[in-house]
């Protein structure tokens, strides 16, 4: 059952594109107030593209419920815009040809198994996100990243190690920690336009980058 209903995903998508539209442009802070529910902890993800092209522009959050969501939201937003390392900090002659995405996120559950075939038949493509922990390293790929490159299970543990900085075949050491976690995704229909709740078979997320 859905945590978040359609009016909260409009109000959260607006609130980032305001926090990321007032960094840019030096305007006024954001203005859109987030219902009580927002001020409970949890995880979320802004994600900027390019409209209509749809290429990542930036993908920055909080992978767990560290913060209030009306803390994180904004904040997780305006990261995406000014520092995500693989890109330039958003222009503000940009603005009108981007569309926003936020994925609020279920808490982390660390998933338990024996072996790597239980491991395998774990992940749930179209459903989970992953997390990986082994050392210091730590990588995280959304629930619609596999979907859009309609990846295997296998080939989803080795994207998410490779985030990490890991070899690839780093899911098969019994070091290597893996939790997964749900999300509920709103976006941008096209810049500034109707926003939706998003099925993960429509996603584009952070793609192998994210």
């Amino acid at each position: 059952m859905s945590h978040f209903s359609d009016e909260d995903g409009k109000l959260a998508v607006r609130a980032a594109r305001e926090a990321i539209e007032s960094i840019i442009t030096g305007g006024q802070p954001p203005g859109i107030k987030l219902p009580d529910k927002f001020e409970e902890k949890g995880g979320v993800f802004v994600t900027i593209k390019t409209f209509p092209a749809e290429e990542l522009r930036g993908c920055i959050g909080y992978p767990e419920p560290l913060f209030s969501l009306r803390e994180a939201i904004p904040d997780s937003a305006v990261s995406a815009a000014t520092r995500d390392p693989r890109f330039p900090p958003l222009f503000e002659q940009e603005l009108p040809n981007i569309v926003v995405e936020v994925s609020l996120l279920t808490p982390p559950e660390e998933m338990k198994y024996d072996n790597q075939d239980e491991l395998l038949k774990q992940v749930r493509i179209g459903e989970d996100g992953l997390i990986v922990e082994s050392g210091y390293a730590r990588g995280l790929l959304l629930p619609q990243v596999p979907v859009e490159w309609d990846w295997d299970s296998k080939t989803f543990l080795e994207h998410t190690c490779l985030k990490a900085g890991l070899p690839i075949d780093a899911w098969k050491s019994p070091k290597t920690k893996f939790y997964r976690f749900q999300a509920e995704i709103f976006s941008e229909k096209n810049p500034k336009g109707d926003i939706v709740r998003k099925s993960l078979s429509d996603q584009d997320g952070c793609g192998n980058r994210g």
